[in-house]
């Protein structure tokens, strides 16, 4: 797959998933589970931008479907500033994983100590009775550590036994949770059978057989292998690479069914080009008859709609780009339509503000600007009430005068008119026609 994707168009109303599914932020790592409300959910790591190598990977989102093709982004559950027992510098906030279990959501990130940061790793669990929002961090689970082992994945099985998976550094293993998904029942153990190990280890269950999914030592261009077991803590069965390399450094992925049909999640490094800024991908998994994974093949196109297509949120507000004030450079220019839309962003130091804006009754808002540029990767920077929320995507809508683009991230509100919202450029062409808030309703 070429990492050089120099057509990516975003459009109004997608037709497919399209890869990368997530655009606006840089997301890998992507954990995908089905729960009971029938929506499917991403846990993604998060790559913030501009990238200082893999130590800044920190504020994990969370998105979820209803069609595997419209996501909504859930905002962020976790960030290195809520572990109390963290590496005092943060970040490294790397591949997660969420399990439901009792009425809670248990979500397993792995998290260094100490600065010494590669000696350190933890395996640290936040709460929730909600899939996407109000996690409260727990601490870390007891036994589990150090050098280089990462990526938790827990996998909760028919008879309601729960049992973590993790490794890195060529090392697996795996072991069974106790009731509380917080503690070890027998400490862990080495998985036996997995050819090439390196990390990413992922574990799921299809007719009665065990799935163990890994990346590969491929230098600088992992694989995705797989084992089989009849045991959820092996011996496992080696039975090959289901997935070439994506252009990426790395690979990790999630397998999932979602309404009766199979889905590999993994990432890509085909908007940034950079293998610290990485996107996260849909594509088909299928089996052979006797339960062999076919070769998945990486399409542009993604997947199709499945499901029920989400309604528009009747919260939405939409503020158009004559309701702002520019500054730095940035105008106000009046287009042949005869609508006023925010142009020269490029210009650094140039920015526009969005006063009063309307939070309802505060909390968890999307914020999407609806925007035209004619180069490939534009991006801006967006402050809500102050707070940065790093860098966003603008992907080429193939016209400086095609506002077709959406770029969007869910934020946190104040209750009432009262937010502040600036939009700083400086990082590529692009015009801003118009500007929509929607609160997210639990």
């Amino acid at each position: 797959m070429s990492n050089n994707n120099q057509d990516i168009i975003v459009e109004s109303k997608k037709r497919t998933s399209l890869n990368p599914v997530i655009t606006s932020i840089y997301t890998a790592d992507p954990s995908a589970h089905v729960w009971s409300d029938g929506k499917i959910y991403i846990y993604a790591s998060h790559d913030m931008d501009p990238a200082r190598g893999c130590d800044l990977m920190d504020r994990y989102h969370v998105f979820s479907s209803q069609d595997m093709v419209n996501w909504v982004d859930e905002g962020e559950i976790l960030s290195s500033d809520d572990v109390a027992w963290g590496r005092p510098e943060g970040g490294f906030m790397w591949a997660p994983d969420c399990a439901y279990k009792n009425g809670t959501y248990y979500f397993y990130y792995p998290h260094p100590s100490d600065s010494n940061w590669n000696d350190s790793w933890k395996i640290g669990v936040a709460t929730s009775k909600k899939p996407a929002s109000d996690f409260t961090d727990q601490g870390y689970i007891p036994g589990l550590g150090g050098f280089a082992l990462i990526d938790p994945c827990v996998l909760v099985d028919e008879d309601d036994r729960a049992y973590m998976y993790y490794g890195g550094g060529s090392t697996c293993l795996g072991g069974e949770l106790n009731e509380d998904m917080l503690s070890l029942k027998n400490g862990m153990t080495e998985m036996e059978g997995l050819e090439d190990f390196h990390e990413a280890a992922w574990v799921f269950k299809r007719n009665g057989l065990y799935y163990l999914t890994y990346a590969d030592n491929l230098e600088d261009n992992n694989r995705m292998r797989y084992a089989t077991s009849e045991n959820p803590l092996g011996p496992w069965m080696y039975r090959g690479i289901f997935l070439e390399p994506t252009g990426c450094s790395t690979t990790h992925g999630s397998v999932v069914e979602f309404k009766d049909q199979w889905y590999l999640f993994y990432h890509n490094q085909s908007i940034s080009g950079e293998g610290n800024l990485r996107s996260v991908c849909i594509d088909y998994l299928e089996f052979n008859e006797d339960g062999t994974i076919k070769p998945v093949i990486q399409t542009k196109e993604g997947v199709s709609s499945i499901g029920t297509t989400p309604e528009v949120n009747p919260y939405l507000k939409t503020y158009p780009a004559a309701d702002c004030m520019v500054f730095g450079g940035a105008e106000i220019q009046t287009l042949e339509s005869g609508q006023q839309v925010v142009s020269h962003l490029q210009t650094e130091g140039s920015y526009v503000l969005f006063n009063n804006i309307e939070g309802g009754e505060g909390g968890r808002a999307s914020i999407e600007l609806h925007y035209a540029t004619s180069e490939r990767l534009a991006k801006v920077n967006l402050y809500v009430n102050d707070k940065d929320y790093s860098l966003l995507n603008a992907l080429s809508t193939g016209g400086a005068q095609q506002f077709s683009g959406r770029t969007n991230i869910t934020v946190n509100v104040l209750p009432g008119a009262i937010n502040t919202l600036r939009i700083t450029g400086g990082h590529g062409e692009i015009s801003i026609i118009q500007m929509t808030i929607s609160p997210l309703v639990d």
